[in-house]
This record gives structure tokens, C-alpha cells and sequence, in this order.
């Protein structure tokens, strides 16, 4: 339930502050005066786009701040926690809710809830839960048939959404069934073509059997044997300091020496470093040892092994131009196979997949029918409802059918919903899109919502200018249904009809000011004698007419 909205420097309205409350809430107000822009800041609060030409002229900004009164626990609870916002509690197991927009002329827009800044989509999100909005454009879209049939939908409930959850379930299988058999159809010469590549790739790859690391060992070997001379003589001197087989003096004969003079001294200091000089002598062995098998490698190569070693390189190299590294040529020849084996069972997956998409098929006829069943049962339950409604609202001869017939599948079903209207005795049923004047696509409009509120219940319905087109006796019932929805249900009217606001529990009224510059309105509350003034001048464009007062308290005397 909106319990207050507050408005600054939207549209004509410099600054309203609306108390609205349980009940049944009529604002009214003179052409001009601005009382759209009521539901306009709503449509801000629960998250529609903003548009920077609602600001006030000359301001900077226009902001709109709205309190809830919400169940502490719940969907917007939790919605609002997610957030990071806060509830305030207010006793009786509902708290405050804090919502606010602000839109600065440069078209910027900063949303606020509970207190902390939120995207706008969460504002949104709230929506469904908190408000139902209605105006002139509802009763527009109430003329196409996909509005047509999310109005059934509502009025269904739980069986209708968990037959169109499996029927969607089903649909999306047999797309995806139907999508992956026709690219694997269409595909298979591409898929032929790729499988003879493939086969080619395995076969070089597997032929050439490459080691992980080989490239890179195999120009380090060729280098070497390309240097093997320089590289041998290198070695040799090395072999020959280290330890050489003649009498010349070599660094492990050195040491050896060094080791037995240290030792001698007879100083401990000395023994010590005689005792490093040993192992010195050790290290340098296993040196000469190491350069030593350098050598007789060398001296085992072939005057062949380069030519070898660079065949070797070229056929590596192919494999490397083929698929841009070593290393993805041994990921192909690892799991290639399973790819080609895929590409090899086109025939078996095609007959596999043609047989899923069959019982995919059968699958998706059995959810459509049954979606069709609920939804025809739910029909003649909202035709019935929906007629009793009209003869309440001064249509007391309307008979409202819902048809439901088979259409074009979509992820919504196979099923056209066509809301039909016979205004009088006699009429056939004709669709309420075409046949339904005005002031009758008002009242059911108003009808199918009082309606779904029985199954799909939301705490505030808002409703801008239902009223169009209609006056009268027909004004009064309106009036009157509206009243009685608000005994279950907060509801806010536009309206322009005194019959309207005659039932109202809180008469607002947006007035219109000017210094001869500047056009600006506000709100005010009205009861007793104002009231009655401002529902004269809904009556006859007169606020001090005696006849139009008198009318206007006999309304207030009729509805109360």
C-alpha cells in the first residue's frame, strides 16, 4: 500500500505531498493542472524509463519519494535486502518502505531503495509486487491479442503457469533438437569435406610421430653438429687443464698438491683447508669425467648425422607451417580422433537426432494440448465472471465470452485468446478489439482486472482516466466497483467524473497557480465544503453553482 508520495518540480507540480492511505483514492483537477503527472512520478518509483522533459522548467532536478507500508517478510522484503536497502518497521508484522527517483534536466536518473542507491531495474522488479497500473494505453493494449491472453493467464493462476512452464520446457527441447538435426542436415558436406582434412592431418602427424619438445632439441643438436670441430677442440683443451695424460701440470694434479702441503703443515687451520682443497679435487674429477663423455660423444657421430638431423627438422617444420606449433599438432593427434570419429557418425546422429526430435515433438503436442485444456477451462471461468462484472458496471445485457483457438506455436502455446463482447441481447459476440466502444472497453478493461484481483491479488491498484468515454449512470457504477475493489485492495483513480469521486475515502485535488510568469500546481486534500465545491465544478465546470452543489452532495450522500 502507498501510504504518502511526495513530488518536486515535475511537470507543472513544484511540490505536492499526496497522503494516500487505505482505501479508495480519487484525485482530481482542472485540464492542465497536471494530475497525470501523479501517475506519471509513479511510473518513476516503480521503475520506468525517465525522460529529462518531466522536469519542471527552470529546475534543476524533479525528484519523487513514495513510502510503502509492506509485510516485513516476503518477496519485497527480500527483493529489498537484496539490495542493500532496509525496512523500517511499523508494528503488525508490515514495515516502511523507502522508494525514491531523482531526474536532473541533463536526462540523469539516480533511483534510491531503502535508503541506498539502486539501479532502476530493481524498481521494476518491485513493481509487480506492489502496483497495478492502469490507464488509457492498458485499455489500448487491452485490443491486442497477446494482452488478451496474459489477462487469461493471470485469472488462471498456478495451473496455467506450471502447464505453460512444461510446455516451455518442451518447446525449447524441440527447437534445439530441431535446430541441431537441420545445421547437422545442411552441414554435411562442410562435415565430409572436414573429416577427409582430418583424416589427412592424423595420418602425417601419426607418421611423423613428434615428441613434445623435439623442434627445439633438434636445432640445439643440429647447431652443435654443424660446430662439431670448434665444439671438439673446445672440449679438449677443457679435458686437457682438467686432467692431462701427459706430464704437464693439470688442475686436479694441482690440487692433489695443494691438498698434501695443507695437510703437512701440522696447523688445524691448514688441515681444514687441505680437507676443502679434497673436495675441490672431487669435483674437479667429476668435471673432467663429464667433459670427457662430451668428447666421446662427439667423436661417435657419423659423418651422416647432420643430413639426418636436418631431415628430421624438415619434417617437424611441416607439422609446424600445417598447425602453427608443435604443440597444437600433438593436441590434434590426441583428441583429433574423437573428432573425427564424431564427423565419421553423421548417419547414426542423424537417425539418433531425428528419433529425439520425434519424441520431442509428441512431447511438445502433449504440453500444448494440455496448456490448451487449462487455459479453455480457465476461459469459461473469466467469461462467466467477467459478465457479472459488466451487468454490476450499468451493462446489464453484455455477455463477455473468452474464445480460445488454435494459432501459429510460439513459446507461449498454440493458442489464440480472443476476449469477445455482445453489448445487447441478440448481438453475436464480436472481438472487443473491434466492437467495444470506448466507454465499454473501460469497463472491461476495469471488469477483467476486478476480476483477476480474486486470483492474482497486488496490494495497490492504480487507475489513470478508466472513466474515459463514459458518464452517467454507467459513472456511477464504475465508481461504486471501485469502491468495493478497495475494500480488498488500495486503490488511486485520475478521474474527471464527480460520479467517480463521489466514493472516495481521500479526495485529492491538483490546483493549478500562476503569478502571471510562472504555472505551478500543488495538491490539496479535500473534505467537507471544498470537496463539495471541487465536485461541482466536475459536474458543471462551476464551483459556486447552487444546482451543481446540490448535485454534488446528493452523489456524496448516494455513495456514502
Amino acid at each position: 500500500m502507498i501510504e504518502q508520495m511526495r513530488l518536486r518540480d515535475l511537470g507543472v507540480i513544484a511540490e505536492a505531498t499526496l497522503p494516500m492511505g487505505p482505501g479508495f483514492t480519487a484525485i482530481t483537477g482542472e485540464t492542465g493542472a497536471g494530475k497525470t503527472m501523479v501517475v506519471a512520478g509513479l511510473g518513476l518509483l516503480l521503475g520506468q524509463r525517465a525522460d529529462s522533459g518531466a522536469v519542471r522548467a527552470g529546475a534543476a532536478q524533479a525528484v519523487v519519494d513514495g513510502v510503502w507500508i509492506v509485510p516485513e517478510r516476503g518477496a519485497v522484503a527480500d527483493r529489498v535486502l537484496e539490495a542493500g536497502g532496509e525496512l523500517e518497521p511499523a508494528g503488525d508484522g508490515t514495515a516502511e518502505l523507502f522508494l525514491g527517483r531523482t531526474l536532473t534536466a541533463e536526462g540523469r536518473s539516480r533511483a534510491t531503495v531503502g535508503g541506498r542507491s539502486a539501479p532502476a531495474g530493481v524498481l521494476a522488479d518491485l513493481a509487480d509486487q506492489l502496483v497495478v497500473v492502469h490507464g488509457q494505453s492498458d485499455q489500448l493494449r487491452l485490443r491486442s491479442a497477446a494482452a488478451q491472453r496474459d489477462a487469461l493467464d493471470r485469472f488462471a493462476g498456478a495451473p496455467v503457469q506450471g502447464a505453460l512452464a512444461a510446455y516451455q520446457a518442451a518447446y525449447d527441447t524441440a527447437r534445439t533438437v530441431a535446430r541441431e538435426l537441420d545445421a547437422l542436415v545442411r552441414d554435411r558436406d562442410a562435415r565430409a569435406r572436414e573429416a577427409s582434412d582430418l583424416r589427412e592431418q592424423l595420418a602425417a602427424i601419426e607418421a611423423a610421430d613428434p615428441q613434445p619438445g623435439e623442434d627445439a632439441e633438434l636445432a640445439a643438436r643440429a647447431d652443435r653438429l654443424a660446430n662439431a670441430e670448434a665444439l671438439r677442440l673446445a672440449a679438449a683443451t677443457a679435458h686437457a687443464a682438467l686432467s692431462s695424460e701427459e706430464d704437464a701440470p693439470d688442475v686436479m694434479g694441482l690440487l692433489a698438491e695443494a691438498r698434501r702441503a695443507l695437510e703437512r703443515s701440522g696447523d688445524p687451520e691448514l688441515a681444514d683447508l687441505g680437507t676443502q682443497a679434497e673436495e675441490l679435487g672431487y669435483r674437479a674429477a667429476e668435471l673432467a669425467a663429464s667433459v670427457a663423455g662430451y668428447l666421446a660423444d662427439l667423436d661417435e657421430t657419423g659423418p651422416h648425422e647432420l643430413a639426418a638431423v636436418e631431415e628430421r627438422r624438415a619434417v617437424i617444420a611441416a607439422l609446424v607451417r600445417a598447425h602453427g606449433a608443435l604443440d597444437a599438432a600433438l593436441d590434434l593427434g590426441r583428441d583429433g580422433s574423437l573428432r573425427l570419429a564424431e564427423l565419421e557418425d553423421d548417419d547414426a546422429r542423424v537417425e539418433r537426432l531425428t528419433e529425439d526430435r520425434d519424441v520431442a515433438a509428441g512431447a511438445l503436442d502433449e504440453a500444448a494440448a494440455a496448456l490448451t485444456a487449462v487455459r479453455t477451462a480457465a476461459a469459461a471461468r473469466l467469461a462467466s465472471a467477467v459478465t457479472a462484472e459488466l451487468h454490476a458496471l450499468a451493462l446489464p445485457d453484455a455477455r463477455v465470452e473468452v474464445a480460445v483457438t488454435p494459432t501459429t506455436e510460439s513459446a507461449a502455446g498454440r493458442d489464440e485468446i480472443a476476449i469477445l463482447l455482445a453489448p445487447h441481447p441478440g448481438a453475436d459476440p464480436r472481438p472487443v478489439a473491434r466492437t467495444a466502444s470506448g466507454g465499454e472497453l473501460s469497463r472491461v478493461m476495469l471488469a477483467i482486472e476486478v476480476v483477476i484481483a480474486g486470483t492474482d491479488p497486488v496490494p495497490t491498484f492504480v487507475f489513470d482516466e478508466v472513466d474515459a468515454g463514459i458518464g452517467g449512470a454507467a459513472a456511477i457504477e464504475v465508481g461504486r466497483r471501485l469502491a468495493r475493489l478497495a475494500r480488498s485492495a488500495q486503490v488511486i483513480a485520475v478521474t474527471h467524473l464527480a460520479q467517480v469521486a463521489a466514493f472516495a475515502d481521500n479526495h485529492l485535488t491538483v490546483v493549478k497557480q500562476s503569478d502571471g510568469t510562472v504555472t505551478a500546481s500543488s495538491v490539496q486534500a479535500l473534505t467537507g465544503p471544498p470537496r463539495e465545491a471541487e465536485m461541482a465544478r466536475l459536474l458543471s465546470g462551476l464551483p459556486d453553482s447552487a444546482a451543481a452543489l446540490e448535485h454534488a452532495r446528493e452523489l456524496l450522500a448516494l455513495a456514502h
